[in-house]
């Protein structure tokens, strides 16, 4: 009996292949060689944490009701209870103690939103300073800053979506940024919230960008993003046997799909802890919006706060010409983002021309052997911090009792002296790991004897790291030993070239030509 199910089985899959021809695309991607590092897993953890957001918002969108309409309050939260407010932060109030689950799911689906952006940056961050943009991978470094862009948006949009005093104050800026636009501003900002602000249909247009039109183009960008890193092959560290035309590391199945549902397991375990845990966004708090009231110690979401610090810290300049007011909400509302998202966009092909001729590059740099655009990322890095640490200057002044206008002159000094002081410490820090690294391989690893020779020296023995003749040691761009019992774990990347019976007991691999 059991043969002749196993015959029906081996029949039923030949005839759907030689219908469908699954099996050779199929065994293709079973075989896939993917390298071996965690910070491979960065991309993954935004993979699945949207994953997360897909799957809690299509649960929220079954309750919350978008709409400006006017209801008054009937719920369970007391203090709340027969005040006039929208139908979308009635229903987001429901949502929160009416219904069995939904605050959780709601905490979930905000924590994992600030988990796929924060997963976006850092990946980011780490193709950047590890030079995986290079050819030829420059659209897919384009894809990942539209992905910025449109995660930016997505959270912003649901975000506001409650209608609360905290939602509310983020509109009445983004308001004001459109209406800072020259010449369109005014048409513009009456065209999106079909009048003056804040209107009527605000909230039903961010609910299907929230839930549609943004949604889709994050699922086809991710889609064109995965399918581009599969069909050019995944970069990898310069370690023993990796070279520009091989992928040195476990195969599809079943080593990097074992790891990789462990981690996705791992990250919805952690998104519902911290939904049922850790409270964020206490919308309850903030009341309904009104257009009158501003709500003190207003901050977004942290992925928005460099753009509400770069507002705070613009001093109040106007310019008027030809019968136009350029308002100062317009350099760091429209003009900031713009500058950084070019440069950011341009830095991949601008790389490119730079060096041009190298064809293609699948090797990864440590950041010290690129001490250049390490610099660059950390003055990046650093001028973003201190732009979101200005969007917290009220809280910051109020708690530590400072002057706010200090905390403001502070940002505005900070944005201007610090990251060009990053830039330089960084690089000089790099330049001073490739000299260590490049000392040691002439010359060995420090350890700690010292012996007097008979002329009366004292001189501090050094274990080499290679075998006698063949000194020096090639520089590999990879990590050099620090301690002496750290040998045996690093020795491979300091080896000769594998031969051929090494190669054929080394992990899985995959030619640049299969």
């Amino acid at each position: 009996m059991r043969h002749r199910s196993r015959r029906a089985a081996r029949a039923a899959a030949i005839a759907l292949d030689e219908r469908f021809q699954a099996a050779t695309p199929l065994r293709g991607i079973l075989n896939k060689v993917f390298p071996d590092h965690w910070t491979f897993m960065l991309g993954e953890l935004a993979l699945y944490s949207f994953i997360a957001l897909l799957l809690t918002g299509t649960v929220l969108a079954l309750f919350f009701d978008p709409s400006m309409r006017v209801v008054h309050y009937d719920g369970s939260y007391t203090p709340l209870r027969g005040l006039p407010m929208s139908a979308a932060y009635d229903s987001a109030l429901q949502i929160s103690f009416d219904i069995r689950g939904g605050l959780f799911l709601r905490q979930m689906h905000h924590w994992a939103a600030d988990l796929f952006m924060a997963a976006i940056v850092v990946h980011m961050g780490r193709i950047f300073l590890t030079g995986a943009f290079r050819k030829p991978r420059e659209v897919n470094w384009v894809i990942g800053i539209f992905m910025f862009w449109l995660g930016f948006i997505e959270g912003f949009a649901g975000y506001s979506l409650p209608d609360d005093g905290l939602s509310g104050t983020g509109l009445r800026i983004a308001a004001s940024i459109v209406e800072s636009l020259p010449i369109i501003g005014t048409w513009a900002s009456n065209a999106l919230f079909g009048g003056e602000f804040p209107g009527e249909v605000i909230i039903g247009r961010l609910y299907i960008v929230h839930v549609l039109l943004v949604p889709g183009a994050l699922v086809a960008l991710i889609t064109v993003h995965l399918g581009l890193v599969v069909k050019q092959k995944h970069t990898q560290w310069p370690r023993a046997g990796s070279t520009n035309d091989n992928v040195v590391g476990e195969r599809m199945v079943p080593g990097f799909a074992g790891r990789s549902t462990g981690l996705a397991l791992m990250v919805f375990a952690m998104l519902a802890g911290l939904g049922g845990l850790v409270q964020i966004n206490p919308l309850w708090l903030f009341g309904p919006y009104e257009s009158a009231v501003v709500t003190a110690a207003s901050q977004p979401d942290w992925y928005v706060m460099f753009l509400d610090g770069g507002l705070r810290l613009m001093p109040p300049w106007e310019i008027r010409a030809f019968g136009y007011t350029l308002s100062p909400v317009f350099w760091p509302g429209v003009v900031l983002p713009g500058v950084l998202t070019g440069l950011a966009l341009a830095y991949p092909f601008g790389h490119a021309w730079r060096h041009r001729g190298q064809g293609y590059q699948n090797l990864l740099q440590r950041p010290r052997d690129a001490p250049t655009r390490a610099a660059v990322g950390a003055m990046a890095v650093t001028f973003f911090m201190v732009l979101t640490v200005s969007a917290a200057n009220d809280v910051l002044a109020d708690k530590f009792h400072i002057s706010l206008n200090a905390m403001v002159w502070a940002g505005r000094i900070g944005a201007v002296v610090l990251p060009p002081l990053a830039f330089y410490l960084t690089r000089r820090l790099c330049l001073g790991f490739q000299q260590q690294d490049r000392k040691r391989l002439a010359h060995g690893l420090e350890t700690g004897i010292v012996i007097r020779t008979p002329d009366g020296e004292y001189r501090e023995i050094e274990q080499p790291l290679a075998r006698p003749g063949e000194l020096p040691l090639p520089y590999a761009g990879w990590a050099v030993p620090k301690r002496m019992q750290r040998l045996g774990v690093n020795r491979p990347a300091l080896e000769r070239a594998p031969d051929k019976a090494e190669l054929e007991k080394a992990p899985a691999k995959e030619t640049a030509d299969d």
